[in-house]
């Protein structure tokens, strides 16, 4: 019911942009007839109504961007909540369960697991959450530290193979053979939740089993290339700029049920900006998996001195 009165709402005021537009057209022309002989009027009349065409087309693009935009933030909430939602009632059931039964030893230390790992899904909903609000205000002269990228990214594979139960062969990690030395100055919690984000997205999307290729390289002299490729759902040509933009979700994908906020990509390339660098979407079409690329500049040399003054 409220995505169809949204959608009304979106061919409402498209239309009655058009017809303003039409209508505004017919008076200009109208005005140039009559007054074709008066240079004067025509030289008045003529850039007024174009001024007035253009700013009616801009105030119905600005209304259909808006709907659309409340629409996304409705999206949000309501996954949000239910992010929020599910493993405080999953906790809930199962403490009540504990408080009322005698259980074996075996089976509350279970119950133990799932709780932890409710509660860890829980403390992540809501860090991204936070860190999302952090983007838009956070200075730029921040903390940073000389890393080696490859050791943060070797961290959050053990922690994504942890989070999900994953066997160690389902995140296959590659490193370039000529690279040296593949260091970055940064913030160490933000590059980490870049990485996680992304692993966190090709796990998500892989239904029927995640199997991911990360690759770190070298791109030239200045740059780092991380690149995670899986063979889940994929995206569609038109998504895959806006899957960057924040609380963005490719509708197709939500037939299948996937849980999230539509923010681990905005953090994924805000960050990246932040740092210097960018990320990119790649992908075949839906059905042929995706390829997220995090693009990061290379420490030089004087760097490692910088980033120490900076502490």
């Amino acid at each position: 019911m409220r995505i169809t009165r949204r959608r009304n709402a979106i061919v409402l005021s498209i239309t009655l942009g058009a017809c303003l537009v039409a209508l505004t057209i017919t008076l200009n022309v109208t005005w140039v007839i009559i007054n074709w002989r008066s240079i004067i009027l025509l030289g008045i009349g003529i850039p007024f109504f174009l001024l007035l065409i253009a700013g009616l087309i801009l105030n119905t693009i600005f209304l259909v961007r808006e709907v659309r935009r409340n629409e996304r933030h409705d999206s949000f909430l309501n996954a949000v909540t239910h992010e929020l939602k599910t493993p405080i009632a999953s906790i809930r059931l199962y403490l009540e369960t504990l408080q009322r039964h005698e259980l074996s030893e075996s089976k509350r230390n279970e119950f133990y697991d799932i709780m932890l790992s409710d509660s860890e899904r829980l403390l992540a909903t809501v860090e991204q959450v936070l860190k999302a609000g952090e983007m838009g205000q956070r200075a730029q002269n921040q903390v940073r530290l000389h890393l080696l990228f490859d050791d943060v990214v070797r961290d959050c594979i053990r922690t994504t193979l942890q989070r999900y139960h994953l066997e160690e062969s389902t995140i296959h990690f590659t490193v370039d053979p000529d690279a040296r030395e593949l260091a970055v100055v940064g913030n160490p919690e933000d590059l980490r939740t870049a990485v996680l984000n992304i692993l966190d997205n090709a796990v998500k999307y892989s239904p029927q089993g995640p199997q991911l290729q990360v690759h770190l390289g070298v791109e030239g002299d200045a740059w780092m290339m991380l690149t995670v490729s899986d063979h889940g759902l994929g995206i569609a040509p038109p998504h895959l700029k806006r899957i960057f933009k924040r609380f963005y979700r490719v509708p197709a994908r939500n037939v299948f049920r996937i849980k999230g906020t539509g923010l681990g990509l905005f953090l994924v390339r805000s960050i990246a900006r932040q740092h210097g660098g960018d990320a990119i979407a790649e992908s075949e079409g839906e059905g042929h998996g995706t390829t997220i690329r995090l693009q990061l500049p290379r420490a030089l040399s004087g760097d490692r001195k910088r980033a120490a003054a900076l502490q």
